[in-house]
């Protein structure tokens, strides 16, 4: 199949028929051992995610209007890209991890790693604004340790999030399955650019 020049994932598909076709043999006693055990699995590679353009990425960010829930929800959209965090990082942060003076957060991250993370003026602006404007008016005298809230008060979750890129996406008219680390992507794939 390889001679064939049949891709990884056709020959790996392949083999995997033979070896059930083989496993059946074995299990019906027809044959005492399985020829294909021993067949090592071609190497698939790992596909890179779906990244977005430039200009898919501006549509994105500016898609949020106005409004309290706008002004929280840009912020977010803003420092997922900027600082590349993960969903579950930019939901899960507190306010005392922002430092708007010195322009970065402490991010605590995978297996509970801390990390310094620089955070760029558009991101910024749009933090003070959300930090000014909306998150008072969300939290309406109630204290939250969260950045980011709810209209109940309570932290963003992950899912809520999720459902939030996905909306701006299609008002933004971003083809094909966003989702908060399709921006996460994208950071990386601008900086590399």
């Amino acid at each position: 199949l390889e001679r064939r020049r049949l891709s990884p994932r056709s020959r790996a598909r392949t083999l995997s028929a033979v070896r059930g076709l083989f496993k059946f043999l074995v299990r019906e006693r027809v044959l005492a051992l399985s020829p294909a055990a021993d067949v090592a699995s071609p190497r698939l590679g790992r596909r890179l995610p779906r990244s977005l353009n430039r200009e898919e990425t501006a549509e994105l960010l500016t898609a949020p209007e106005e409004g309290v829930l706008a002004r929280r929800d840009a912020a977010m959209l803003e420092l997922v890209y900027a600082a590349g965090l993960r969903v579950s990082e930019v939901v899960g942060l507190r306010s005392e991890q922002v430092n708007l003076e010195a322009g970065f957060l402490r991010v605590v991250g995978k297996g509970s790693k801390e990390r310094v993370v620089p955070v760029g003026q558009s991101a910024r602006d749009a933090l003070v604004r959300y930090l000014n404007e909306a998150r008072p008016a969300l939290l309406r005298g109630r204290a939250s340790p969260a950045l980011f809230v709810t209209v109940l008060g309570k932290p963003m979750t992950r899912r809520w999030f999720l459902e939030l890129v996905r909306k701006y996406a299609l008002k933004a008219g971003v083809p094909g399955k966003v989702s908060p680390h399709t921006l996460r992507h994208a950071f990386a794939t601008h900086l590399v650019d």
